[in-house]
């Protein structure tokens, strides 16, 4: 009588309530079956954050890859996200002779993101938000990338290079422009982590202005591995005060771009 009754609890129990938030927002760390649950009726948007492995300056070799998954960690549950694996490697460029870079060849990582994007649409995200660590011809290659995958598979693709979108922030924080492993991307490691950041082997020589103006000279292997957006303007200062501030305004700008154009998206009816 007791088994019969304990049976009957089971199947009459009420099912519990849907958690207000996934176990956890990093695609690589969830089961099948939430995902399932979540992704599209809970949740249609996917950060995927980009970056290289290059020289910066005296902080770390991957801070084109540490600072956009920071921001993707950073403001996943307020724009309601899932955060795809990182793609590491990258279109590097002049930057790639220094110890420790890597490149890949144009059409493999062209290929190689197009696949990604791809497989993203299937599992049925509606908006996809690209946030990009590395400039150069990489920030090319993902802007067509976005319009043609975006057109094949009627999905609402966003590129965010952080650097440069904030860079009214950077003037901001800083009174002055910043640069390549500057005083902004510098300061955007620390806050990360301030163990990727050894001020020790700063000399104010390893950094220099990039061309003025741009493309008027080239040069392979790029001859420093600090390149400054403006000649005077951008040097490391390590203030880790401004660089929390910095962290905390750069997040807040990407995070309201992605919610206004999600929701101008929507607003007009696109690819809904």
């Amino acid at each position: 009588m007791l088994a019969a009754l304990t049976v009957a609890l089971a199947f009459t129990a009420p099912t519990p309530p849907p958690s207000a938030q996934p176990a956890t927002r990093e695609m690589e760390r969830i089961n099948w079956m939430e995902f399932g649950e979540w992704v599209p009726s809970r949740i249609e948007t996917a950060l995927l954050p980009l970056g290289t492995l290059e020289a910066h300056g005296v902080t770390a070799n991957g801070a084109d890859i540490v600072a956009p998954l920071a921001i993707a960690r950073a403001i996943a549950p307020r724009v309601n996200a899932l955060i795809a694996p990182v793609i590491p490697y990258g279109f590097t460029g002049s930057m790639d002779a220094y110890p420790g870079a890597f490149t890949v060849p144009e059409d493999v990582y062209r290929a190689y993101v197009r696949s990604v994007l791809q497989g993203l649409a299937r599992n049925r995200f509606r908006n996809i938000v690209m946030i990009n660590g590395h400039g150069g011809g990489q920030t090319a290659i993902l802007a067509a990338l976005a319009q043609e995958v975006g057109r094949e598979t009627s999905t609402r693709i966003l590129v965010v290079n952080w650097w440069s979108y904030c860079s009214d922030v950077t003037q901001e924080v800083f009174g002055e422009d910043g640069g390549h492993a500057g005083d902004n991307e510098t300061a955007f490691v620390m806050a990360v982590d301030p163990t990727l950041v050894h001020k020790e082997r700063y000399k104010p020589e390893m950094a220099a202005a990039n061309p003025t103006p741009p493309g008027s000279w080239t040069a392979y292997p790029a001859p420093t591995s600090i390149g400054l957006y403006k000649d005077g303007q951008g040097y490391p200062r390590f203030d880790p005060a401004r660089a929390k501030v910095y962290y905390d305004k750069v997040n807040d700008k990407i995070a309201r771009l992605v919610e206004t154009t999600i929701r101008q998206w929507d607003a007009a009816g696109l690819m809904r």
